[in-house]
């Protein structure tokens, strides 16, 4: 907060406090005109009758103690501006208190797992029911509550990994991040093959998993400008690189669609995914916990059971 916003804030005090005391000093002073305290001549049935009583001196010296107290709050725990207060408390520092707090008694459940590999946790139904409520708190906003994805996000119950799906890869994934950049090329594919370019190399891409578009005439254009652009991350043979985060194009996973409308996007304008770290978010052993639990929901074989819920989302039954 700069030096300006915070005599703002100040000032704004300031003025309440000081408009609440003086408000309750002008209302408790008497008015010239003003009946007696015991005749107001408001009478109700003949003997109701409504006086004009001041409120009693110790009540209003209780508002003003109020007043004194607010002050004293606000020089002790801060409130003036960005100074602090003379006890040192800050909203952060509690917050930190807290968590530590509560981090310290996590770290008793999650000390069993702590430094084990991925695969070996996925083995332990418990280890696989906290990853799982570590995934549904931090990862099922991208990747859904049944870990099955949507565009852009890959689906995490299948066996295909654009950076690999080894325990130690898919460790990596959630502590360090990916991120996959796919240069947009529409203007070079333009400038190499006219203005069908960009189309015939999209043709050509889906003909990779579809071989019955093999012989279609654009197609059979967009096999030299994939060869002469694309190759370099995707491979001659369209089987990507999980060293760049680069799919393979020859099977039926398609993280931004398969259409020749998707396809050509993405040929045309590019793609940027990224996976943000999460192992400053979770700390080691839970990220370590979220990942087994991805392990296990495509590696079922092993002996480990995902969680019955996720089970069912995953195969569509209520």
């Amino acid at each position: 907060m700069s030096t300006f916003w915070s005599w703002y804030v100040i000032g704004l005090v300031a003025f309440n406090i000081l408009g609440c005391a003086a408000l309750l000093w002008w209302t408790s002073l008497p008015r010239k005109g003003d009946a007696r305290p015991d005749d107001t001549s408001h009478v109700w049935d003949g003997d109701i009758t409504e006086y004009n009583k001041p409120l009693p001196r110790w009540w209003i010296n209780l508002f003003y103690l109020t007043i004194l107290y607010s002050v004293g709050y606000l020089f002790w725990y801060g409130g003036w501006g960005s100074y602090p207060g003379f006890s040192g408390w800050t909203s952060v520092g509690e917050l930190k208190h807290d968590q530590s707090v509560e981090n310290a008694k996590l770290a008793v459940t999650f000390a069993p797992f702590e430094g084990k590999p991925i695969d070996v946790i996925a083995r332990d139904p418990k280890g696989v029911k906290l990853g799982h409520s570590i995934f549904a708190n931090t990862c099922a906003t991208c990747h859904g509550s049944s870990a099955q994805g949507a565009i852009g996000f890959p689906n995490l119950r299948d066996k295909e990994w654009k950076w690999g799906g080894t325990p130690d890869d898919v460790l990596t994934s959630v502590i360090a991040g990916r991120e996959g950049v796919m240069p947009p090329w529409g203007a070079v594919l333009s400038s190499m093959g006219g203005d069908d370019a960009v189309q015939a190399v999209a043709q050509y891409v889906r003909s990779m998993s579809d071989p019955a578009l093999a012989t279609d005439a654009l197609s059979e254009k967009g096999r030299p400008l994939y060869e002469g652009v694309c190759i370099a991350c995707h491979g001659v043979d369209g089987k990507g690189n999980i060293a760049l985060g680069a799919p393979d194009l020859t099977d039926d996973v398609w993280l931004y669609g398969n259409s020749a409308a998707q396809i050509t996007e993405s040929i045309a304008n590019g793609r940027h995914g990224v996976m943000p770290p999460h192992g400053p978010i979770l700390g080691e052993t839970r990220a370590r916990l979220a990942a087994a639990y991805v392990w296990s929901l495509s590696h079922e074989e092993t002996g480990t059971a995902a969680p019955e819920a996720s089970r069912k989302a995953a195969d569509g039954k209520p």
